[in-house]
């Protein structure tokens, strides 16, 4: 397995957090695998959040039951926001937040070009693949991030 694949539960994940998620991997290592539920809006959108109340509205994603106390962002546009790791194509996780809060407020980037979630996916090595190796997940090389 590696990074930027996406992840689609099966029914042996129904009745639990992952029940019909889909997850983009962005990290794959000898220490393991961290990724972010793609498909499940979060209950409110980013100016909602005391911290970030003068922003637009935007919306948020839960992207996982790990560290929920901090926002991820995942963006394809790599020549706007410095510092993110590149997972795959022009896909980056991370980088300057300060800056993706400013072009998603001035409209510079929208929906299209970035995502935010709350909180992450993370297992430890070789989890992920038990887990697929298991049934759990069926793997994708393709899938729609944006």
């Amino acid at each position: 397995m590696k990074a930027g694949i996406f992840l689609n539960s099966t029914s042996l994940l129904d009745e639990s957090f992952f029940e019909k998620a889909q997850l983009f991997i962005t990290e794959h290592n000898e220490k393991g695998a961290m990724g972010f539920v793609i498909n499940v809006p979060f209950p409110r959108r980013f100016n909602e959040l005391e911290e970030f109340k003068h922003s637009i509205p935007f919306p948020l994603y839960d992207g996982g039951p790990v560290d929920r106390e901090h926002l991820y962002f995942v963006h394809q546009r790599p020549d706007l926001i410095k510092g993110g790791t590149l997972v795959k194509d022009n896909i980056c996780v991370g980088g300057d937040f300060k800056e993706a809060v400013r072009l998603i407020n001035n409209k510079t980037i929208t929906e299209k070009d970035i995502k935010l979630f709350i909180g992450y996916c993370g297992w430890d090595d070789q989890e992920l693949e038990a887990e697929v190796a298991e049934g759990s997940w069926t793997v994708s090389e393709e899938g729609k991030l944006f």
